[in-house]
């Protein structure tokens, strides 16, 4: 398993929350970086999708400019 390191004042910090919540710091650390994981999917998501419409997005006249019928 890698190792991690946080900052001095991020690590202080946790450890305050931990005895304020009287939660183990771990179990903080998991809540918050799966809250992280899942804001960040979504922007990953809706990026995507923004990107694909950009592609896919065509007024009228554009999908139809040149078309004789």
């Amino acid at each position: 398993m890698r190792e991690f390191k946080l900052q001095p004042d991020v690590a202080e910090e946790l450890l305050v929350y931990s005895e304020l919540l009287k939660k183990d710091p771990s179990a903080i650390l998991n809540e918050a970086l799966q809250l992280y994981f899942e804001n960040e999917q979504k922007k990953l998501l809706e990026k995507n999708i923004n990107d694909e419409s950009a592609m896919t997005n065509l007024d009228f006249d554009e999908f139809w400019g040149g078309v004789d019928i």
